[in-house]
């Protein structure tokens, strides 16, 4: 390389430093960083007793974890759902029968259904800023902390900071210690700024061929201050994504100590954006005012997530290109709505939380 090329390198090299340009996916690490991977050439033995229709993370490296894969194009689509009663308890042993499907108010023939059992693929998306004094900062180190509690040993997860750039700290891993070791080596936020609808919507793309029962927990005050995406991009993108978020407001407790600090109405935005994640993607959103909330909340997150059901179908129309609207109902045995007692013994029906739509791909030539 003579001295030109040399320093034309140098240059770029202190250029992209300069520009801290954030990793492009999950997947886009260092060959000695656990993450997704795209499968062998020859598939690996499958654990024992997988569950009907979910495909196993294999083994990578020294740790398995999560497969990367071009996608055979498909039209069916796939929802996971969990079912509860009125006061939040989850009902299981349900059937293919007691499941409707309907997409854009049409009832839809489901081609497969199973309890799924398949091990937790989940991201902990922290906001980790200057923002509120850094009082968010701590709040999502903490809860980070204490969510991975909640994780057993077959289930995957990942680390991801966001405040001016989103930073992967931990690459996907069963390897719980690790984690634990990068959320306590988070010591003073660098930038004011939180960037959460970025960070979301690069999480979300570097989700779309991670195989797995994949899911956000995003713990965040739900303020965006500075992102290149506005809130109605952002929506486009989660309301038709396959990955339920769960989020976890930090700003209700420091609301609660200082009901006069803030501004009231951007805290309502905050909230209802969080709210609106949850809600588009089959998730749930929290918004705890005390510390001692924090292990119920994230058993339920574990706990929803080992108790949805997993069900698919072919849509009945033709690829249109179009956002449809799918509504899932619960019927027993007779195909009237499912009832189940509250805590008072008045019969009400269930609660399905599962996502409220999926984009169909677009029409080709041939179709």
């Amino acid at each position: 390389m003579n001295s030109k090329m040399w320093v034309r390198a140098a240059l770029v090299g202190i250029l992209l430093t300069a520009l801290g340009i954030p990793p492009g996916a999950l997947t886009a690490r260092a060959k000695q960083q656990e993450g997704p991977q795209k499968p062998a050439p020859t598939q690996q033995p499958a654990p024992p007793n997988p569950p009907t229709g979910q495909q196993q993370p294999q083994h990578a490296g020294q740790a398995p974890a999560p497969q990367t894969s071009i996608a055979v194009e498909s039209n069916v689509v796939n929802i996971d759902a969990v079912v509860t009663d009125q006061d939040g308890g989850i009902l299981t042993n349900l059937k293919k029968e007691n499941f409707r499907v309907l997409d854009n108010n049409q009832p839809q023939q489901i081609s497969n259904f199973a309890p799924s059992e398949a091990p937790i693929t989940i991201v902990i998306l922290l906001e980790f800023s200057q923002l509120g004094g850094e009082w968010y900062a701590y709040e999502a180190k903490s809860w980070g902390y204490n969510f991975l509690g909640h994780l057993n040993d077959k289930d995957y997860v990942a680390l991801k900071t966001f405040d001016l750039q989103t930073h992967v700290l931990v690459d996907f891993t069963r390897n719980k210690q690790e984690v634990a070791q990068a959320v306590a080596g988070l010591y003073f936020p660098n930038f004011h700024e939180a960037n959460l609808f970025d960070a979301l919507l690069e999480t979300l793309d570097e989700l779309r061929d991670v195989k797995g029962k994949k899911s956000i927990l995003l713990l965040a005050s739900g303020f965006d201050t500075f992102s290149k995406h506005t809130l109605d991009q952002t929506l486009r993108r989660v309301k038709e994504t396959d990955v339920p978020i769960f989020s976890v407001g930090m700003a209700e407790e420091r609301d609660v100590r200082n009901p006069r600090g803030g501004d009231s109405i951007g805290y309502l935005q905050a909230k209802n954006q969080l709210n609106t994640f949850a809600e588009m993607t089959g998730g749930y959103a929290w918004f705890p005012r005390f510390q001692g909330e924090m292990n119920g909340i994230f058993n339920t997150v574990a706990t929803f997530l080992r108790s949805q059901y997993t069900l698919g179908f072919t849509p009945s129309t033709s690829p249109d290109g179009k956002y449809h609207k799918l509504k899932l109902e619960i019927v027993d045995e007779q195909g009237n709505p499912m009832m189940q007692p509250d805590k008072k013994g008045k019969m009400k029906k269930v609660i399905v939380i599962a996502r409220q739509g999926y984009t169909s791909p677009k029409a080709t030539a041939g179709d």
